[in-house]
């Protein structure tokens, strides 16, 4: 494997054990081990626990836009968009029922660990919250866009925590059906196309 694929491997790798264990409980050999390689091959690509994080918020970053572009192509709509957002918690509901979310637990432990990398893992949330309200202000709701999308973010955050603490499929399910209404009421009119 050359170089370039084994560190995409590392953060693949750093990606989904961050999520499942956290942070703080993942350690080098755990990363190296998932993978395959040696501790000084690892070493080779990254010297510190935190140019790991760096990269997995990156790439977490890049994946997110890229959700979130496949969205706009392949929705159609704005209100469509919003339904696809809500409907992540169904789509993933089997890992949010045994992590919670990848963005809110990752920023809570951060948080709780006082770590630098906080206001970068943020960026998640930043992203999240201005594509949301660039699709109500595209459904005319622009002088409230940013609340609802605010309001539309702490609900799915909500769901995602309760989710993890019930253990609830059915919970999931009757939170996202109470969302889309919560859309529909918010937005009657006719849909529009997201801008950029």
């Amino acid at each position: 494997m050359g170089a370039v694929a084994t560190k995409r491997h590392i953060v693949e790798a750093a990606d989904s054990l961050f999520y499942e264990h956290g942070f703080e409980a993942t350690a080098f050999a755990d990363i190296a081990s998932a993978i395959g390689i040696s501790r000084g091959n690892f070493y080779y690509h990254f010297r510190t626990k935190d140019e790991i994080l760096d990269a997995v918020i990156t790439r977490r970053l890049e994946r997110t836009r890229q959700l979130l572009d496949s969205w706009e192509r392949e929705t159609g709509s704005a209100r469509d968009c919003l339904l696809s957002f809500a409907g992540m918690l169904i789509a993933n509901r089997t890992k949010i029922m045994l992590y919670g979310c990848p963005v809110g637990s990752l920023c809570l432990e951060l948080a709780k660990l006082d770590h630098l990398a906080l206001g970068r893992a943020t960026e998640l949330f930043t992203l999240f919250r201005e594509w949301l309200a660039t699709q109500f202000a595209t459904l005319g709701r622009g002088p409230d866009a940013d609340a609802l999308a605010m309001h539309l973010l702490m609900r799915s955050q909500g769901v995602a925590t309760l989710a993890a603490a019930l253990r609830d499929d059915g919970f999931i399910e009757r939170e996202v059906e109470a969302m889309k209404a919560w859309l529909d009421a918010q937005c009657p009119t006719a849909p529009g196309r997201p801008v950029r």
